[in-house]
């Protein structure tokens, strides 16, 4: 029998780590925690007070396709860095297995640019997201926003977690890879939406992608780019088409000076 795809092989394992996370801290303790977590700010209105581009400055330790990117990083020291050069958001990989992520990194960045108070970055959740629970661990660790994945959720999944994430005061960041996904994130009514040009199915990238899906979006949605990002040029590609955020992760962490390049993707690296 086939494994399937990595995205497969990943959601599989996320399972088997959910039901042993409701072990080891039950729901309820975890509600408790969600409940004296700190307030989130609104995800979608601190990316616009960036526009016409927000920056959303990824923390990223490892990946399937390229391995180990920086295992030994300091989450927190990494989450200041993007938050002094003015990223408009930070998102941290929490997934344990492929990513070497943890609940530890995110909560290490909420608490680092916790003292910029409406003016810090908006947190961002990024992981496989298929249980209730997760979004309640996001809460718990101070995300303002948690990444939904279309490819890995069924429509009533979808909705279902879309308006868990809501309930919660945070913003569901819905992910999607091709057309068919596009139209079911439209369907479910995504307020954001993030183009990968990743296809996590075998992790080839297509920076092309987005160029395809950015007329399927909406009026009033959100539109971001995800994945192969290195430079100004390919953030200025992005808004031509009508991207108004872009996720950068690789280049930002294998960068010898992170500020400096959140500072060259906004382009106000010469103002600086």
């Amino acid at each position: 029998m086939s494994e399937g795809t990595i995205l497969d092989r990943i959601v599989a394992q996320r399972r088997t780590d959910v039901e042993r996370a409701k072990r080891d801290v039950p729901f309820t303790v975890l509600q408790e925690q969600a409940r004296q977590a700190p307030t989130p700010i609104d995800f979608l209105g601190r990316l616009r007070r960036d526009a016409p581009m927000a920056l959303i400055a990824e923390i990223k330790r490892a990946s399937p396709s390229k391995g180990d990117i920086a295992t030994g990083i300091d989450a927190a020291e990494q989450g200041w860095r993007y938050a002094s050069a003015r990223a408009s958001g930070i998102s941290v990989l929490t997934e344990p297995t492929w990513f070497k992520g943890n609940l530890d990194d995110l909560l290490a960045v909420r608490r680092a640019v916790e003292p910029l108070g409406a003016d810090r970055p908006a947190i961002l959740r990024k992981d496989f997201i298929i249980d209730d629970y997760q979004v309640l661990e996001a809460r718990a660790h101070g995300a303002d926003a948690a990444l939904l994945i279309v490819a890995c959720l069924t429509d009533s999944m979808l909705r279902g977690l879309m308006g868990c994430v809501s309930d919660m005061g945070m913003t569901p960041v819905v992910e999607v890879n091709n057309a068919g996904e596009m139209a079911r994130a439209v369907d479910a009514d995504a307020k954001f939406i993030g183009v990968n040009n990743r296809d996590l199915r075998d992790f080839s990238v297509d920076p092309n992608t987005t160029g395809r899906l950015a007329a399927l979006v909406p009026a009033g949605t959100m539109l971001a780019a995800f994945s192969g990002i290195q430079s100004r040029a390919d953030v200025e590609q992005y808004a031509a088409l009508g991207a108004t955020a872009v996720l950068v992760g690789e280049s930002l962490m294998r960068a010898e000076d992170a500020a400096a390049k959140v500072r060259e993707l906004t382009g106000r690296e010469a103002a600086h």
